[in-house]
């Protein structure tokens, strides 16, 4: 039997399951899936991280945090949560997640639909611009449950702000940048992307696109639909490598910048110039390596904070109406990298 000193309906509530599921889960007993199992465990764990909220007094959040992104960067945003939990007084705000590299849009709608039904006090979310998504975060704030979008916006739907940075003020950054490097020396720019139906993404490359056209008729080729996953960033990247001999910089939308690395390294091949994008734990070694140029990145925690602002303010706990204010870009070079937070 697994020990924990919290009551059944605690771990229940954190993990979204009843409380029958989890007696049956810590009495190890069978009929009960792994993903499940896993998932009571892993909510005994996150009380453990949130124990010192839970002694607070005050009025109590529940918020869930939906995203599809790459574990790199959910564990970057999960840190940064979790770091900010407890400043956000007098209130108690607690936090689930559900986190997945890769999801069909039906199981992004099932899992709003689920917390719809189930209950909430706000959802920060990075999902896919979809009509599907974009509906039932209509039919979530419908019942009461407000919407944040974190890092890539779904601006017309009923969310209630967006917090984040300026997608396409960052994608000029990055075209800047890039030219500068470059200067006068030949050759195009691959630029990478994770997913195409990933609003952030898409302002990003215009962005991106505008402010080198407006500089020069530099070549850039587009590589997409990866998920950010190192496997098929690596494969994608060796194809676009071996198609395209004159890529010599990149602009990494989309992150897997290991295995961007890796096929240039594989083809003996030069990166002249390489800006990715936020200060997770590759991209920490990478700039630490001086194997990538510089990094755009955005405060995670002031985010993280901002979005449960953004939530309490709709239930009345703060004054002020919920207000959509993007995130400064900042540059990071191999000199001025942020220290680590908490893990």
């Amino acid at each position: 039997m697994t020990t924990h000193p919290y009551p059944i309906r605690e771990i229940a509530g954190q993990a979204g399951v009843s409380a029958a599921t989890v007696d049956r889960v810590l009495h190890e007993r069978p009929g009960v899936r792994a993903s499940t199992v896993f998932k009571v465990r892993q909510a005994i764990v996150d009380l453990d991280r949130q124990q010192a909220q839970l002694r607070l007094s005050g009025r109590t959040f529940m918020v869930d945090v939906v995203m599809q992104t790459p574990d790199r960067f959910s564990s970057a945003i999960k840190a940064a949560l979790e770091t900010q939990l407890p400043t956000l007084l007098p209130a108690v705000v607690r936090a689930r997640f559900d986190f997945r590299e890769t999801a069909r849009p039906a199981e992004i709608v099932k899992t709003l639909r689920d917390l719809r039904h189930r209950g909430s006090s706000g959802v920060i979310l990075k999902a896919p611009d979809l009509p599907e998504v974009v509906a039932e975060v209509d039919q979530l704030r419908a019942a009461g449950i407000p919407v944040v979008t974190l890092v890539t916006d779904l601006p017309l739907s009923s969310r209630i702000g967006y917090v984040g940075i300026d997608n396409r003020s960052a994608g000029a950054t990055a075209a800047y940048l890039i030219e500068r490097w470059l200067g006068e020396r030949p050759g195009s720019v691959l630029i990478a992307i994770s997913r195409s139906v990933f609003r952030n993404e898409e302002e990003r490359e215009i962005g991106f696109r505008s402010t080198l056209r407006a500089a020069s008729e530099r070549p850039l080729v587009e590589m997409t639909d990866t998920d950010g996953l190192d496997d098929s960033v690596r494969a994608r990247t060796v194809a676009r490598l071996t198609e395209h001999p004159s890529i010599v910089g990149v602009y990494s939308i989309g992150g897997g910048n290991r295995a961007i690395l890796e096929a240039f390294a594989g083809l003996d091949r030069p990166c002249l110039v390489f800006i990715g994008h936020d200060v997770d734990r590759d991209n920490r070694e990478l700039l630490a390596q001086q194997r990538i140029s510089a990094v755009l990145h955005h405060d995670l925690a002031g985010d993280a904070r901002r979005a449960c602002q953004l939530i309490m303010q709709f239930h009345g706990a703060i004054s002020g109406a919920a207000t959509t204010a993007p995130s400064p870009v900042q540059v990071i070079t191999p000199f001025n990298i942020p220290p680590p937070g908490p893990t």
